[in-house]
């Protein structure tokens, strides 16, 4: 429209409309998108290649450098920090997530005698981010899973003298165990002196220390027992449904692959559902 409300006589252009591109800069621009994608998909397969290829497991270089890493284990890429290799010991067809810390010791370097350290067994799954930091013992057994961002030490700083600051007091070690088949949720802390049994479920966020039997839930700050297992009661306090499915079938389902996990995946929403 016009200053006066009309309408703009016919064949008068807007200024505010936009210029009609020309071929030449419709196909420069289809160029530059045509560029664009083609840099996205080459720094998303070169990251893959790095990836793939920064894993440490058996047949790399860096296994020589453990006390022992297991047949089909794999250590994440990137690593996090990973020190005192040649007191780690990490067990068959374990996973080791990427950005996680496994250290035994101050720093590099040292002669930490003649035992392992840290100690993971296998078939366990370690959580993106998690820090494993061993002193004296730490001790994971078999089938252990972690969430992302687990914190897991032998060691930790005294505060009795009141004049010095506590991160330069002598620092005190207890050796942490935890039992085969363990769940340890996301952004848990196992402290020193810690002893897990045989699967025990800790909740997310827990702040762990003391010990645990078997068949536990533990969860908190700090942890205590939510629900536990005996043979004349079963679970107390009660489960509120029965598993989706049985054992055996989750071992045969694990052997499908892909297809397995379809599977379970769709159980679970018929489930939901």
């Amino acid at each position: 429209m016009s200053g006066d409300g009309g309408f703009l006589p016919t064949g008068t252009v807007n200024a505010m409309s936009p210029k009609p591109r020309s071929i030449r800069q419709l196909l420069a621009a289809r160029a530059r998108d045509r560029a664009r994608q083609g840099v996205h998909t080459a720094v998303h397969h070169a990251w893959e290649w790095i990836q793939r290829h920064g894993e440490i497991t058996p047949h790399t270089p860096g296994r020589r450098k453990f006390a022992y890493l297991g047949e089909g284990a794999c250590i994440g890429f990137p690593v996090g920090s990973i020190y005192g290799e040649p007191w780690i010991s990490i067990g068959d067809h374990t996973l080791v997530g990427t950005h996680v810390t496994i250290s035994a010791g101050f720093v590099p370097g040292l002669d930490l005698g003649p035992d392992v350290i840290v100690k993971i067994g296998g078939s366990c799954s370690i959580g993106r981010g998690t820090h494993i930091v061993g002193h004296q013992s730490v001790e994971i057994g078999d089938h252990v899973f972690t969430g992302p961002n687990v914190y897991i030490t032998d060691q930790n700083h005294t505060y009795g003298d009141l004049d010095a600051p506590i991160g330069r007091q002598w620092p005190e070690n207890n050796p942490v165990v935890i039992g085969d088949g363990c769940w340890i949720g996301t952004g848990a802390i196992v402290l020193p002196g810690t002893r897990l049994g045989r699967n025990v479920a800790v909740a997310g966020g827990a702040v762990v220390r003391g010990e645990f039997p078997d068949h536990s839930v533990i969860g908190g700050v700090p942890a205590k027992v939510l629900r536990s297992h005996d043979k004349e009661n079963g679970w107390q306090p009660p489960l509120r449904s029965g598993p989706l499915m049985s054992l055996d079938e989750l071992a045969a389902l694990s052997v499908n692959g892909l297809e397995g996990l379809q599977i379970l995946q769709d159980k679970l929403r018929e489930e939901a559902g």
